[in-house]
């Protein structure tokens, strides 16, 4: 003990030596444990998705009727990817317009607008500005719900036509809309 009341600096100095190895122990174990709670943690996130692979496995066939029933029902409401897109946009243009045409709408104005081309589905859209009765557009949205290939209304704007002062007789008022439609064709 009289060697460590003379030589206190010393004594700190070999202490201190002494303990950098055991924090440094201490150190690595401890990053050891957080290393295996990290992989622990990525492994119980692996288990849900192993266990939804194994299900899709179990339920391959079924998965394949239905994605084959699901083709087959796409191919009715979208044109086909032999039809040509110029053709396809033509005719929707026109068969479009003969709808509007036999609800009662006047067709002021129309155009095919520029094909969009996604992945699986090319987007073919065609602008209208109609005139007539709100009752005459109704019944061209009921026909346009019920065409097929389908077809989309992208965007409707309706306004009322301007009417004289003494001439208020709500029945008879004319509308004027632009509707932005668009159908599908089959990329593949």
């Amino acid at each position: 003990m009289n060697w460590l009341r003379s030589h206190q600096r010393s004594a700190w100095i070999i202490g201190l030596t002494l303990l950098i190895p055991v924090v440094l122990y201490i150190n690595l174990l401890m990053s050891l444990q957080g290393l295996r709670q990290g992989y622990q943690s990525q492994i119980d996130g692996l288990e849900p998705r192993i266990a939804r692979m194994q299900g899709l496995i179990e339920h391959q066939e079924q998965l394949r009727e239905a994605a084959g029933k699901v083709d087959k029902q796409v191919v009715n409401l979208v044109y086909a990817a032999t039809a040509d897109r110029a053709t396809v946009s033509a005719a929707l243009q026109t068969e479009v317009r003969q709808i509007l045409v036999d609800a009662g709408l006047s067709v002021t104005n129309s155009h095919v607008l520029p094909v969009r081309e996604e992945e699986t589905f090319d987007y073919i859209g065609v602008k209208l500005t109609v005139t007539g009765s709100i009752d005459g557009l109704d019944t061209a949205l009921v026909a346009l719900a019920a065409y097929m290939p389908l077809v989309l209304v992208e965007s409707l704007d309706v306004w009322t036509s301007r009417t004289s002062r003494f001439k208020v007789d709500v029945q008879a008022q004319t509308i004027s809309a632009t509707l932005q439609l668009l159908s599908l064709r089959a990329v593949q």
